[in-house]
């Protein structure tokens, strides 16, 4: 056991010595020196003075960012000396002398400690371990070269690609009355009521597909592209939420670009976003709160007071951590940015939101909201207030919303939603929650209840059932539904 302490000791020794060589080593080394010529200095040399304690060198401090290493090499190995007046003058340039000297010092040590037995031990070890050493060295060169050929054919030095596929399939128990926000059939005597309604399909398939360009300049920042592709057609059509991870493209298969945006920080407390497309409302707030919005597979889990108001060609925000809990958010967005007529341009069709979140490691978070629109269409939503809130119990988490909305020309609308959830739900990463509430329609009271169960496989596929019950409130005969469905995450 000795010669492997030994072994040990000897290398930081040497590597301490090696650190620090950059200031004066102080061993054998030069006071003063003679000048011969303008190229050739010849050095005289001085007595140096033994230490045993590093304290004894006046002008070292334990300050000192070397300071630990001349501990050592003083104390544990005693291959180091100071001048004469006790000083190790570490600001010094050194010499090619003075690094001779020192090293000299130090190997002896290295070699008093190891001795002759250990480096026949050493080179013994060398003998018997040759082989594996030859497969270290052979797989260093591979990932050399394996490293040398990433870099020479990489995508992007400053770009990832993300991607995430959705697959939805949805199965009704029920006759169905809604396609999307519109009722099925004939409102045969105008009170607003359809008088006639259709069956819906016997099940649904859907799906989105998702490819992110994120890139980064300073490691702290993030460009996004986003393409986006799928299809949705009112696989939910009994509700006026939809499929929380649900396609834009009707009926049809579409591929656009989603998401351009720029978010970087602003120091150590403010970060901004500016956007070119499809950011709003929520997309601005540090959290939505409550803990459906994301594993469950209707987009009622998520608060839909948030979807009401017009946005997305283009938009900025603005987050103040005013502390490590209390975070602002401000966000503007318009809808016709990118329109030169007398009511679009970039201060009309436009949204603002305003978010005072209190985010926790614990048991609380909450947040109260206010969103506006500049100028509401008829019927539109003009204005929301709304608190949110999220108590964590550990194993499991209470959450909800309720929101109050003024409506142009319109009935004011109350929505709420809330329910419970338990995270690591036998599995760890697994979720399963329940929640049910009243969406914002103006004139109706649609009812959603979700339970889920968002089964997360490994890091690169999820999959989700979920049955949803829907009642529109349509005054109709068959208002209510029940759907069983199916969410299938890929993600690549």
């Amino acid at each position: 056991m000795t010669n492997w302490k030994a072994l040990l000791a000897a290398p930081a020794a040497l590597g301490a010595v090696l650190a620090v060589s950059g200031n004066a080593v102080a061993a054998e080394t030069v006071e003063s020196a003679n000048t011969i010529s303008a190229d050739v200095v010849v050095a005289e040399p001085i007595q140096l003075a033994q230490v045993t304690n590093v304290s004894e060198l006046s002008d070292v401090q334990p300050g000192d960012w070397a300071f630990t290493a001349l501990q050592r090499l003083v104390e544990e190995y005693g291959c180091l000396e100071g001048y004469p007046d006790r000083t190790y003058r570490g600001n010094r340039a050194l010499t090619r002398y003075e690094f001779a000297a020192g090293l000299n010092a130090c190997l002896d040590v290295v070699i008093q400690l190891i001795g002759t037995d250990g480096l026949e031990e050493v080179r013994r070890l060398q003998e018997e371990f040759a082989a594996e050493l030859a497969t270290i060295r052979g797989r260093v060169d591979t990932l050399e070269t394996d490293v040398a050929e990433l870099e020479a054919n990489q995508f992007s030095t400053t770009t990832k690609l993300r991607g995430v596929f959705d697959a939805h399939l949805v199965i009704p128990f029920g006759d169905g009355e809604f396609d999307g926000n519109e009722l099925i059939g004939t409102d045969t005597d105008d009170d607003g009521v359809n008088d006639t309604f259709e069956d819906e399909a016997d099940a649904t398939f859907e799906y989105r597909a998702s490819l992110n360009f994120d890139t980064s300049f300073t490691g702290a920042d993030r460009l996004r592209m986003r393409l986006r592709a799928g299809d949705n057609d009112g696989s939910l059509a009994n509700s006026f939420s939809g499929l929380a991870s649900a396609g834009s493209g009707g009926a049809n298969d579409n591929v656009k670009l989603d998401d351009v945006y720029y978010s970087f920080p602003v120091g150590n407390r403010i970060s901004a976003i500016i956007a070119a497309n499809s950011v709003v409302t929520d997309d601005f707030v540090t959290s939505t709160i409550v803990p459906f919005d994301g594993p469950a597979v209707a987009d009622g889990s998520g608060p839909q007071f948030y979807d009401l108001y017009d946005g997305g060609d283009f938009g900025a925000g603005i987050n103040f951590a005013f502390t490590d809990n209390l975070v602002l958010d401000l966000g503007y967005s318009s809808a016709g940015s990118n329109s030169n007529t007398e009511d679009t341009g970039l201060f009309n069709n436009n949204s603002y939101i305003a978010q005072l979140n209190f985010l926790t490691d614990g048991i609380l978070d909450a947040a109260i909201t206010y969103i506006g629109a500049g100028d509401a269409d008829d019927e539109a939503a003009e204005n929301t207030i709304a608190g949110l809130i999220s108590l964590d119990f550990g194993r499991f988490v209470v959450g909800g919303h309720y929101a109050s909305t003024d409506v142009n020309d319109g009935d004011d609308i109350d929505s709420y939603m809330g329910g419970v959830s338990f995270p690591d739900f036998l599995g760890a990463g697994n979720e399963f929650g329940v929640y049910g509430g009243i969406a914002p329609v103006s004139g109706r009271d649609p009812v959603l209840v979700e339970a889920y169960y968002d089964i997360n496989v490994n890091e690169f596929f999820s999959f989700t059932p979920a049955v949803i019950y829907t009642d529109n409130d349509s005054g109709g005969d068959d208002n209510e539904v029940v759907y069983g469905a199916v969410r299938a995450t890929f993600r690549f």
